[in-house]
């Protein structure tokens, strides 16, 4: 059904004028007659009894007014929402965030709350690497890993920020007053590690690789604090980025960065190299406001 026919029978029937619905539209009157009778002909019978100037609704006009009046309202409601969308006054977003990125992200969450409050948001945690599949095939929008993001997928990526990666171990692990230790160094060294699925051990076992050795793995867990714990059991050396260890009372626990070469731990949004929506939009915005990517600190 034409919604501009419809429109010009409403108007006639608000109006029970074929004359000042013309005015009212801007149009001529034969232009309205034309339309009303089109409608006529989709619907397939009359809607308009002209008695003289008078215009009566038949039982189906009726039935036809009732509901275009509920479609050209839907229509206008149609027109504000995506209006409103397009001005970032609504919308919805899922982002996909991984668990180990997750703390840096409060205040971005608080400032992107007090400025889009009418957009939905959605925070859906896994793994970097599912993260990256997730995007890939449509299933979220945008998300977060750590960088490089899996070849081969097709994403675009932009660093959010970047950290170097620091060694922890129970107290006497390392020589006194030592605050930085070569990756070579760990060779040998029992090491508790992220698991696989996460793009943090996908950098590290890329490092071990270019450093010529095979690490020795003690234990595997996705939760960093689990880690931490381990480190100070004495089970092996734990690998961090640096903003868990500001976050962590290393007092029982060395702490060492790595260096010769130091990892940098850079957490960065991925998204397909498509359309991004105004929601989605405003999100890099807030993260790049209040994050502001800093250069890795030494």
């Amino acid at each position: 059904m034409d919604l501009r026919s419809l429109r010009y029978f409403v108007e006639t029937v608000r109006l029970s004028s074929f004359t000042q619905a013309a005015e009212s539209l801007h149009v001529t009157q034969s232009t309205i007659s034309k339309m009303v009778k089109q409608l006529e002909q989709e619907v397939g019978a009359q809607l308009l009894i002209r008695e003289g100037r008078k215009l009566t609704l038949t039982d189906t006009g009726q039935v036809v007014h009732a509901r275009g009046v509920e479609m050209l309202a839907t229509m206008r409601q149609l027109a504000v929402e995506v209006r409103d969308t397009q001005t970032v006054e609504r919308g919805q977003l899922t982002v996909g965030i991984p668990p180990m990125i997750n703390l840096l992200f409060t205040p971005v969450l608080k400032a992107f709350r007090q400025r889009h409050p009418n957009i939905t948001l959605t925070l859906r945690e896994d793994a970097g690497q599912a993260i990256e599949r997730q995007v890939a095939q449509g299933d979220l929008e945008i998300g977060m890993t750590v960088l490089p993001a899996a070849p081969g997928l097709g994403l675009r990526s932009a660093p959010i920020a970047s950290y170097p990666v620091w060694a922890l171990a129970a107290q006497g692990t390392f020589q006194k007053n030592r605050s930085t230790i070569k990756l070579k160094s760990l060779a040998n060294t029992p090491l508790v590690l992220l698991q696989d699925d996460f793009a943090m051990t996908r950098t590290l076992r890329a490092a071990f690789a270019a450093a010529g050795f095979e690490p020795r793995i003690a234990a595997q867990s996705g939760q960093w604090d689990w880690l931490v714990a381990m480190a100070s059991a004495g089970m092996g050396v734990a690998l961090l980025p640096e903003p868990f260890i500001h976050r962590l009372a290393i007092g029982a626990l060395d702490a060492v960065k790595v260096v010769d070469p130091e990892l940098p731990w850079q957490p960065a949004h991925v998204w397909r190299a498509s359309y991004l929506s105004h929601a989605a939009r405003a999100w890099l915005e807030v993260c790049d406001e209040v994050l502001s990517a800093p250069a890795v600190r030494g």
